[in-house]
């Protein structure tokens, strides 16, 4: 790709409605222009890249189709967006891309009118896009709604249960399945772009409804029998037997990146009058149009700063092993020592670490895809039959598996373990990815071990400790990034349960820290002691059981004691505040105080800036310690310094 090209007809084009009376070979023209556009701005911030080239055309033609923002257009995953934010009025703020105070890298609703609703996980478009219709027709209106999946989001199980809520009911919804990684019909082609054009059509659609009305008029056995013989027919030329057997009216598969047979099929679409639900099944490559990408195995799905020529990433060097690579070493080492060791991951082996399992370990590795429901009960079930199960989810994801969590681990108190990646403030992915309420939904739940390493020497022995637990759950949730840098140890040594460590002794105050928030403790701790202030930190390890023999310490021999956890509110430290209270350790003026993340949503931005808004640095807790003893001018000189 030439670093230096031109985009007239992309510089001409500021929302959708430009486009609209583009020829076919303008948009051609223009789908070449955003697709380099889109290269160049991924370029400079880094981002989900695949995906969005995968769709280019496809974007190209929707918004030459339908009337959007009138007309709803929902993403699904929404880091397919890329494109459709440079056509709809974002184009000069894409070099803002994941950064704090710019663009999300997701659709967001409060963004852009052209984005209806917000998705950043998977498999929301199609009962999003079926409450929206629904909505229009109950109102009257005669907009099109259209659900825009892919990337793997049909594999989950809400795509299906709106799937089949849908192919029930009348409502218009238009869904297009964009098949990026296999597709699941005959391939595309000449005949089938004509067979896709024929059956999406009106006269076919009219027709084919006239002929149902009149096969109701006939006894039963031949009124089934036409419809068997119209379904299985359909079928047999394009593959969508299943989507009909759901309700919907099938359409596919066409060439993603072909306009000319892309454009007459929404276009039949648009202006069908007939009731119910329609999939279009579109064929594309992620990736597609850009070479590097093209060649990567993970078709450049998620990169960092790249060169535009040669698509060679600039990935800064890591000054410590990351978080998810030292469970992946750890937890194969584990394996070598115990064949009942098995891992689980929900469409997420690279981004866990399971990569490098699956490769060590390959009949004991399971991508059950974007299933974490299903993943959490089969790990539940190996469970049962004297196996190790490590569910390795992220924070975020693992919440829509919580009621199989309850009902399905907890309750029946089987062995399954939970490696909990991407715990805290996740960076440029932002509120959506941001593992804040793990601590909250796990400790509330009988018998859960839950633990949090403070460095990455800390997750190797947690491994270990998870092996080793064999009577209840149990879980482990690390932050995104780099460690700290300690040296690793060769084994993981299994911890005794539910017992921290004292890291320094101190007199006057006490900071107990969980996980990765120890090394901010110990940054406060040093500004404290500046200020005469001696100060004992302690590393809780363990959210629950909680070390109720190191608290009581901590609270009978400190004037102030400091919880800290990169977690919402309802987690650590109120459990520490509950205990606290009702052994009546409040009751002699101990100054107790709590820091957890802010009652808000954070949005994108460097981690380390996501944790100072937060109000969890050093500095603040320094201020929360002088506040508690009673010098608030000297607090709010701290936080002056800190924000200059």
């Amino acid at each position: 790709m030439n670093a230096e090209f031109q985009t007239p007809l992309l510089d001409s084009v500021k929302l959708p409605a430009d486009l609209r009376e583009f020829t076919s070979d303008q948009l051609k023209q223009l789908a070449d222009e955003l697709r380099m556009d889109t290269v160049r701005s991924v370029s400079i911030t880094g981002g989900h890249l695949g995906a969005s080239l995968g769709v280019v055309e496809l974007t190209v033609a929707i918004h030459h189709v339908f009337d959007t923002p009138a007309d709803r257009l929902i993403w699904d995953v929404g880091h397919q967006c890329y494109p459709h934010k440079i056509l709809t009025g974002r184009r000069d703020r894409m070099h803002t891309l994941r950064q704090g105070g710019g663009l999300s890298g997701f659709t967001k609703r409060t963004e852009s009118e052209f984005d209806p609703f917000g998705a950043a996980h998977s498999s929301t478009s199609i009962s999003a896009g079926l409450g929206m219709a629904v909505a229009d027709q109950l109102a009257g209106g005669d907009r099109r709604v259209i659900a825009l999946i892919g990337d793997g989001a049909m594999t989950a199980g809400m795509a299906n249960e709106a799937m089949n809520n849908a192919g029930s009911m009348d409502a218009k919804l238009i869904v297009i399945l964009n098949d990026n990684d296999m597709s699941i019909a005959p391939p595309v082609g000449a005949l089938s772009a004509y067979l896709s054009r024929l059956i999406s059509s009106k006269p076919f659609r009219s027709v084919r409804h006239f002929a149902k009305d009149i096969a109701k008029k006939f006894p039963r056995p031949i009124e089934e029998a036409a419809q068997k013989v119209d379904e299985y027919a359909r079928g047999m030329v394009t593959g969508g037997t299943l989507f009909e057997e759901l309700g919907f009216y099938y359409v596919g598969p066409v060439d993603g990146h072909n306009l000319d047979h892309l454009l007459p099929v929404l276009k039949n679409l648009r202006d069908d009058k007939e009731p119910g639900p329609v999939l279009l099944h579109v064929a594309t490559e992620k990736g597609h149009g850009y070479d590097p990408a093209e060649k990567s195995a993970d078709k450049y799905h998620g990169v960092s700063k790249f060169d535009l020529v040669t698509g060679k990433q600039h990935k800064p060097k890591a000054n410590a092993p990351s978080y998810t690579g030292v469970f992946a070493n750890a937890l194969i080492n584990e394996a070598k020592k115990d064949d009942k060791v098995v891992a689980i991951t929900a469409a997420m082996p690279s981004g866990t670490g399971l990569d490098k399992f699956g490769e060590a370990f390959p009949d004991r590795c399971f991508d059950v895809g974007i299933a974490e429901q299903h993943g959490v009960t089969f790990a539940a079930g190996m469970a049962t039959e004297g196996y190790k199960p490590f569910a390795t989810i992220y924070s975020t994801f693992l919440q829509r598996a919580y009621d199989q969590v309850v009902h399905d681990v907890a309750i029946q108190e089987l062995p399954v373990r939970f490696a909990i990646d991407r715990a805290g403030y996740v960076g440029a992915d932002g509120s959506t990815h941001c593992g804040a309420f793990d601590l909250t939904y796990l400790c509330a739940l009988p018998g859960f071990v839950v633990m949090a390493p403070s460095d990455e020497a800390e997750l190797v022995h947690m491994t270990a400790t998870a092996v080793a637990i064999d009577d209840r759950p149990s879980a482990i949730r690390y932050p995104r990034g780099e460690g700290v840098g300690v040296e690793l140890p060769a084994d993981g040594v299994p911890l005794e349960i539910g017992k921290g460590r004292i890291i320094q002794e101190g007199k006057t105050v006490a900071i107990l820290s969980l996980g990765a928030m120890l090394k901010e403790a110990t940054r406060a701790a040093e500004e404290l002691a500046a200020k005469g202030l001696s100060v004992t930190i302690a590393d809780a390890r363990f959210a629950k059981p909680l070390d109720e023999e190191m608290i009581q310490r901590l609270a009978d021999d400190h004037e102030v004691l400091i919880t800290i956890e990169e977690g919402a509110v309802g987690g650590f430290g109120a459990h520490v505040s509950q205990f606290l209270a009702n052994e009546g350790l409040l009751d002699d003026g101990l100054k107790f105080r709590v820091m957890t993340m802010p009652d808000e949503f954070l949005e994108q931005d460097n981690p380390v800036a996501q944790v100072e808004q937060a109000g969890l640095g050093a500095s603040h807790i320094v201020a929360r310690v002088l506040s508690a003893l009673g010098r608030a001018e000297e607090a709010e000189a701290v936080l002056r310094a800190a924000r200059a």
